[in-house]
């Protein structure tokens, strides 16, 4: 059977910088950082102090009273952001087949607030007590349930877990299955909330936060300061579709996906493999499904955590798969600005790297400082660069090994 083309027709969006798609992409290009105080929960006696909230996020107003008491905030982050992409996509469901359209959406953790909340009450009040809404609302495939119900969406609802390449999976997935003929249109993409106590302390004893209590120094994706990640919340889900199925009705296409790359460093429960070999191959499936050569790939949206072992191994990485063509590429990571969305992370840098095709702009790796020898590529430092685009990748990689890329194409008829 003959591969379909796919194009990416909406874009939806909740993040530390913006409460939808759009606003999030200029504040990206403004370099925004989303970066500030945890305000959840009480955090004088915490060593990690800092986290990327979406503060401007409302659900109730998002979504109404109703829809939004029955669903975790992972899952009013996927809804919202659904909901937008359907709109900027004008998917009309009156036209479609329902049993055509599909939704992969991840999330890495779920409702770990509601799980949390519920705990404590089944400790104080006894565990026969706790809400009957606890299960359906926690369990991670259920933001892509809620999105299919939202949607009116019948064909395959999943939920891909790969920890923080989760996002990445998901659109990979909807690409390959659109492409392959099971489906004309994919709602994909990742959500997270997970900015609570228990969450923040075991990142915190696994030494894999930034302990920084400076906004502009905590989030340094290849600094030679960098000292951990910081976390961050919200979701990206984006609306893919065939290409005839979107020039027949119009559509307006942001970019074109044409390869993804899949792999597992087999190595560490949460280490990467030095010599970034599993994360080069994914960048080099991606390619070579695409059919391309590594010269023609202008950018790189980088997984750039801000952790010692994971920027000096992407780095690694990149200079496997792109040989020289390396230290002419372009390659950013956004998480300075976003903080780490986990299982989102993925996604809404897809919605970036798109975007930063669709507008010819990459955006900077911002508060950066110091040089690492490690880290020696272009990470576009502090201010981003107006400049045409053609290909561009956007890397995930994630605990367990799982590694992630995304290749997206400039949209030309």
């Amino acid at each position: 059977m003959e591969k379909r083309r796919v194009v990416i027709t909406g874009l939806g969006a909740v993040t530390p910088v913006g409460t939808d798609a759009a606003s999030s992409w200029q504040a990206v290009k403004a370099g925004k950082c989303g970066i500030g105080p945890i305000t959840r929960f009480d955090v004088k006696e915490r060593k990690v102090k800092l986290a990327a909230q979406a503060d401007s996020f409302d659900g109730q107003e998002a979504l109404g009273r109703q829809e939004a008491r029955r669903m975790g905030r992972f899952t009013q982050f996927a809804v919202a952001a659904a909901r937008e992409a359907m709109a900027d996509a004008g998917l009309d469901m009156e036209q479609e087949d329902a049993w055509r359209c599909s939704v992969i959406v991840s999330s890495g953790i779920g409702g770990q607030d509601i799980t949390e909340a519920e705990h404590g009450k089944g400790m104080e009040k006894g565990w026969d007590r706790v809400s009957p809404l606890y299960v359906p609302t926690a369990i991670s495939n259920m933001a892509a349930g809620q999105i299919a119900i939202a949607a009116g969406f019948n064909g395959m609802c999943t939920c891909p877990v790969t920890a923080c390449a989760g996002g990445t999976y998901a659109v990979g997935d909807a690409f390959r299955y659109i492409r392959d003929g099971y489906s004309e249109v994919c709602l994909c993409g990742g959500t997270e909330a997970c900015i609570t106590p228990l969450t923040v302390g075991g990142f915190t004893s696994m030494k894999a936060l930034s302990t920084s209590d400076d906004p502009a120094r905590a989030s340094i994706p290849f600094d030679r300061e960098r000292n951990g990640f910081v976390l961050g919340e919200g979701a990206g889900i984006l609306l893919l579709e065939e290409l005839e199925h979107a020039r027949k009705r119009g559509a307006k296409i942001y970019a074109e996906v044409t390869g993804y790359g899949a792999t597992c460093d087999a190595y560490h429960m949460t280490a990467p493999g030095p010599d970034g070999a599993g994360a080069a191959k994914a960048m080099e499936f991606a390619m070579a499904e695409a059919g391309i050569t590594p010269e023609k790939v202008d950018y790189i949206n980088a997984h750039g955590t801000s952790t010692q072992l994971n920027d000096a191994c992407e780095t690694a990485a990149v200079k496997a798969a792109f040989g020289q063509h390396a230290y002419r590429l372009m390659i950013s990571s956004t998480k300075s600005m976003t903080g780490h969305m986990l299982g989102a992370a993925g996604a809404v840098e897809t919605i970036f790297t798109a975007l930063s095709l669709y507008d010819g702009y990459v955006p900077a790796t911002i508060n950066y400082r110091e040089a690492d020898a490690a880290c020696d590529l272009d990470v576009v430092p502090n201010r981003g660069r107006s400049v045409p685009l053609r290909y561009a990748m956007s890397n995930s990689l994630g605990f367990g090994g799982h590694n992630g890329s995304i290749l997206l194409k400039k949209w030309e008829e």
